[in-house]
């Protein structure tokens, strides 16, 4: 096994699962200071913390040992959900309800999760409170994403990683999708696939992704307080 690259992937999981050093440590049942040493390159990775590391986090091993197929198993289709309406105010573990249109306008990056863009809360056992919940518009994903509805998104920290046929928020330079995101035969390209079979296939320059937003949760939220 080379040694480095699984270091690096061990340390894609910590950042992608939002864990420390102490708590991957404990997850996946191994000492804090062994797994310093893991990380640091003192200890030349195992078999016994491979398998660890699958079982525990549900991680493929073949992804783990070389880089190939996908970290997680492949996720099922986001269901809806139906919210009668939003909390006026946070409460522990909720996640924030932003008067935003994701696939519409010219809002800056910066701007599209600013506080003063929130409208409400939504506390759900589906939804993690580090996602949020923004609105789509269009017809492109039904009958999958209704036009209106929210969905709930976790922003990824790179583009390196990617679960083919599962649902991303993609933005791009000058544009932001809803889409399914399909390998293409090269690896330099991606296609962009509707749910709604009136829509052609696009296909993009990877390069050209500036930021990827996995699709975790659909849902219908009858009102906003």
């Amino acid at each position: 096994m080379e040694n480095n690259a699984i270091i690096e992937r061990i340390k894609f999981l910590m950042t992608e699962l939002n864990l420390k050093q102490v708590d991957f440590a404990r997850r996946i049942g191994i000492d804090t200071s062994n797994m310093s040493k893991y990380l640091n390159g003192r200890l030349s990775i195992s078999d016994s913390l491979v398998n660890r590391i699958v079982v525990n986090l549900g991680v493929s091993k073949q992804w783990l040992e070389d880089g190939s197929d996908l970290p997680f198993a492949k996720p099922t289709t986001p269901t809806t959900t139906t919210v009668a309406t939003t909390l006026q105010r946070p409460v522990e573990g909720a996640t924030p309800v932003y008067d935003i249109d994701v696939t519409a306008g010219t809002l800056p990056r910066a701007r599209l999760f600013a506080d003063d863009q929130i409208t409400g809360w939504v506390s759900l056992k589906q939804v993690s409170p580090d996602s949020r919940i923004i609105r789509v518009s269009g017809d492109s994903m039904e009958p999958i994403i209704k036009n209106g509805a929210f969905i709930a998104i976790r922003e990824l920290t790179g583009t390196q990683y990617i679960a083919w046929g599962q649902i991303y928020v993609i933005l791009l330079d000058d544009y932001r999708l809803v889409k399914y995101i399909r390998k293409h035969d090269d690896p330099a390209l991606v296609i962009l696939r509707s749910a709604n079979p009136e829509y052609d296939d696009m296909i993009i320059a990877r390069k050209d992704i500036r930021e990827l937003m996995l699709v975790q949760q659909i849902l219908q939220i009858n009102a906003c307080i």
